[in-house]
């Protein structure tokens, strides 16, 4: 072949024995070796001479193969076949020179900018302003906020103290968890029962007297209240029920029959019921001579809590046998007994609120606070409180209750209700709190302890129309009378003597007196 036979002919293909053909061959050897991608034979007049004519290796087709169908990729390794490397290697190398764009591209950009309402020269991802330069205002103006006005809820939040309003000596007073010798009436008389004697205590004036002394061997187990404060029923060890004028400080009368000492009382208008340490529970009509009538009997021991829900319907009962009956004013059958207590249960108070709430708190081995719904019987929630519940009082002004603890902590806690959470624990004693009793107006909580002291919580604070606490409460007249802090007996022996203020109409609200007490 002439040197000036192009080179393409050379990638021919013949066997080492044959001798190399013309070249007018080569339309022969193309059709005794087909292209992979033709199938018959391949057109006249065709270039691409090695492309035809070199073997391809069995394999999977390549994508180019296939131009009807679109190819399929590995999601991980991305398809560089269509992109120029090298023109954007280049384009990266000159992109700090900035291109003037054609007036086409120009109109184009501002016709966008202006589709979508942002300036041409303006970032549209910004997330904030553009921080100011030193021609514009200063600094300390431009960044600076107003103060933050405080919200409802913290102008209103109220402070609860860990020290007590107001201390009393309570001398003589019995160390019985069973036992219920205090009581606030709705006049804003104290009543206390320390050994033989039950003293009243004026929270207006200050005042304290003596109402009555036992003789013998009796002492004072219990102290209850009419609704309206003009009476005050007691109970004694002997298992008499006395009702005392307090007014008049003389005794109206005195109604017998059980056979131990009554340690609850519970009133509901002309009805008094009386707990006994039998187990027994005893209504009395204190209009007419045969004051008893009724006798519920279900508990197996001491009754020591009882209670008469606001409209008089339902009474709630609790003893030493561990169990919760709650009775129908219409039955002398429990409606229904609860038995998840596992020890007694003296600690009983209805909702203000909620007619059909019911809380009651257990022992020392028990420790729980239950809460009942007495319309369906089901329990709704519990407390495990850590120590030994003694009372319980719900607050009217706020979703609260505070519950009295006895061994190992002594002390008081606030909860909130329906959450539960427990918002304040108070010190309150050195020794157990037995006996709680709430002020008239709901502010404030009165505890007495087996260390003969006599403490004052101000806890339930009432908020004013503007939302912020009030700042007089039912102490206040008794704090500017300055009686101060002292023994209950001997305050009580200097008024008897003539030495001391007494006890007057004056000190106390004008009651109209109930004609059903005779």
């Amino acid at each position: 072949m002439s040197s000036n036979t192009p080179k393409a002919a050379s990638f021919s293909l013949h066997t080492p024995n044959q001798a190399r053909a013309p070249s007018k061959s080569l339309k022969d050897e193309r059709s005794a070796y087909p292209s992979p991608r033709t199938t018959g034979k391949p057109a006249a007049g065709s270039s691409g001479l090695a492309s035809s004519t070199v073997p391809r290796l069995a394999g999977p087709p390549s994508p180019r193969m296939k131009k009807g169908k679109p190819a399929q990729y590995d999601r991980f390794i991305p398809n560089r076949s269509d992109k120029d490397l090298a023109s954007s290697q280049f384009n990266i190398a000159r992109a700090d020179s900035e291109q003037p764009l054609d007036g086409a591209t120009i109109a184009y950009h501002e016709e966008v900018a202006r589709a979508c309402g942002v300036s041409i020269n303006k970032r549209i991802l910004s997330f904030k302003e553009e921080a100011p330069t030193s021609d514009r205002d200063d600094l300390r103006q431009v960044y600076s906020r107003p103060a933050l006005k405080p919200s409802a809820s913290t102008a209103a939040k109220r402070r609860i103290l860990n020290t007590p309003e107001r201390v009393l000596d309570a001398p003589g007073l019995v160390d019985d968890y069973y036992l219920n010798l205090l009581d606030w009436s709705l006049g804003n008389m104290l009543a206390i029962g320390l050994d033989q004697n039950v003293y009243l205590w004026n929270a207006s004036s200050g005042d304290v007297n003596s109402l009555c002394q036992l003789e013998g061997d009796s002492y004072i187990s219990s102290v209850k209240w009419t609704t309206d404060g003009a009476y005050l029923a007691i109970g004694t060890s002997d298992g008499d029920v006395q009702i005392w004028d307090a007014e008049s400080q003389r005794r109206i009368r005195t109604m017998a029959g059980h056979q131990a000492r009554v340690g609850v009382m519970s009133w509901e208008q002309h009805m008094l019921s009386s707990g006994c340490r039998d187990g027994s529970i005893w209504n009395h009509d204190v209009r007419v001579a045969n004051h008893k009538t009724a006798e519920l009997v279900a508990h197996s021991g001491e009754v020591c809590g009882l209670t008469w829900r606001s409209d008089g319907a339902l009474l709630a009962s609790g003893g030493n046998d561990n169990l919760v009956n709650i009775w129908d004013a219409r039955s002398v059958v429990p409606k229904f007994t609860k038995t998840q207590h596992t020890a007694a249960v003296k600690a009983l108070a209805w909702s203000p609120w909620q007619l059909n709430l019911l809380a009651s708190g257990g022992g020392s081995h028990d420790r729980h606070v239950h809460f009942w719904n007495t319309t369906t019987t089901a329990r709704l929630d519990s407390i495990d409180t850590g120590s030994q519940v003694t009372s319980i009082q719900w607050s009217s002004e706020y979703r609260e209750l505070v519950t009295s603890h006895g061994i190992p902590h002594n002390h008081l806690a606030l909860w909130s209700y329906p959450s539960l959470a427990k918002i304040v624990d108070i010190p309150a004693h050195d020794t157990r709190v037995l006996h709680t009793a709430i002020s008239p107006d709901g502010q404030t909580v009165a505890t007495a302890a087996s260390d003969e002291s006599l403490k004052f919580w101000r806890i339930f604070e009432a908020r004013t129309k503007s939302g912020k606490p009030a700042k007089n409460g039912p102490l206040a007249a008794a704090s500017a009378a300055a009686v101060g802090a002292g023994s209950l007996r001997s305050m009580s022996s200097s008024a008897a003597s003539g030495t001391g203020s007494g006890f007057g109409a004056s000190s106390t609200s004008d009651i109209s007196r109930p004609a059903y007490i005779r």
